[in-house]
């Protein structure tokens, strides 16, 4: 039986639950807490941070490979165990160029992918209004920040963070956001899930249209950017690549996630593989599953924390998972708090409104007002 460590004890490492034991393979878990969502699915599990190099030297004594499932890991502490014959998929080569947003940007600049345009400040060379990033830890739209005018940029900076700790990005008007999920084997076979449309409210992921509505051409471009990157990345694993779509139909890429990721959930329940089980072939060197539909669409729906609360939402999950084809996945977490990703919902479509079912969905969960 394989045995793979995960670095990361969130829902995305309780996600790869199911398709690990259909697979015959035990997850060994890192993470910090005894309430996180992976902690019960974990055959085995270990209490410490996630940038605690020394716990992940234990983790590869139990394990037979190690994966991530976030990206707080400290990579400069992590080569060494990587040196010794500890085995990470990802390898950490194709992990360094992206933690660090800035670098990330460099590094698609030097393949030539396309992009927004960036820089550093205090360079305000970019016209206003511009994004500001945060270039470590941001997710969920944290550390997100779009800036109107120089006066609100250089209050930012002087009061909540350091001119070193972020990058500046031109503000791109885009007709739709799109996400490609891709896999990546050892032997260099390279998989794309189908294209999807996102679609954020207060930068948090809210919703997602599988596959989404685009040209054939602009398909195989981004195609052809999941797997350019990929490539030279030598990367194994699955990884979530976020895009604009401009209004000219130009294709820009926002952002890499090296991991499952957030918009590949709606996998799980429409496609012949999902991203999860995909992932854990790819790290076991196992052949790469099929990644098509196995229905015409699908839309899944984020279920954020509204409040501050203590409460499993029993009555209203119930509520939903009496939509016709809808399959709620609810991650445990014991905490409520605005904006926090306490489920998903995905509903096999045949030919209703996607975003029709996912007013509904949100009407059931979100409170309405009086």
């Amino acid at each position: 039986m394989k045995r793979v460590g995960v670095i990361g004890g969130g829902q995305l490492a309780w996600m790869m639950a199911i398709p690990a034991q259909a697979m015959g393979i035990e997850l060994v878990i890192q993470t910090p807490n005894s309430d996180d969502p992976a902690v019960v699915i974990a055959s085995d599990t270990i209490f410490a941070a996630i940038d605690d190099a020394d716990a992940t030297k234990e983790l590869a004594r139990r394990s037979d490979v190690i994966t991530f499932e976030n990206e707080f890991v400290d990579l400069a502490a992590l080569f060494p165990l990587a040196e010794s014959g500890v085995c990470f998929r990802p390898r950490l080569e194709a992990l360094s160029p992206l933690l660090d947003k800035y670098h990330q940007r460099c590094y698609l600049e030097k393949l030539g992918i396309p992009q927004p345009k960036f820089t550093l400040p205090p360079d305000t060379c970019l016209k206003f209004p511009i994004v500001l990033k945060t270039r470590r830890h941001g997710y969920d739209g944290q550390g997100t920040f779009i800036i109107k005018d120089l006066a609100t940029l250089e209050q930012k900076l002087d009061t909540s963070h350091k001119s070193s700790e972020v990058l500046l990005e031109e503000f791109i008007p885009f007709e739709r956001e799109l996400a490609v999920i891709v896999v990546r084997s050892v032997n260099g076979d390279v998989v794309t899930f189908p294209i999807v449309e996102t679609q954020q409210e207060d930068q948090v992921c809210r919703r997602v249209i599988a596959p989404a509505d685009i040209s054939a051409s602009v398909a195989q471009e981004v195609e052809a950017i999941a797997s350019k990157l990929m490539t030279s990345l030598q990367a194994v694993g699955v990884f979530g690549i976020e895009l604009f779509l401009t209004r000219d139909q130009h294709v820009l890429v926002n952002e890499i996630a090296p991991r499952t990721h957030n918009s590949g959930h709606f996998t799980i329940d429409a496609c012949a593989t999902s991203q999860f089980e995909q992932h854990l072939r790819a790290v076991c060197d196992l052949p790469l599953g099929h990644a098509g539909l196995t229905c015409s669409s699908a839309v899944m729906v984020n279920l954020l924390g509204y409040e501050h609360a203590q409460d499993d939402y029993i009555e209203k999950r119930s509520q939903i998972s009496e939509v016709p084809h809808a399959r709620v996945h609810w991650y445990g977490k014991q905490e409520s708090r605005p904006g926090r990703k306490l489920g998903h919902v995905t509903v096999l479509l045949d030919e209703r409104n996607p975003q029709a079912i996912a007013h509904q969905i949100e009407s059931l969960w979100y409170p309405q007002p009086h």
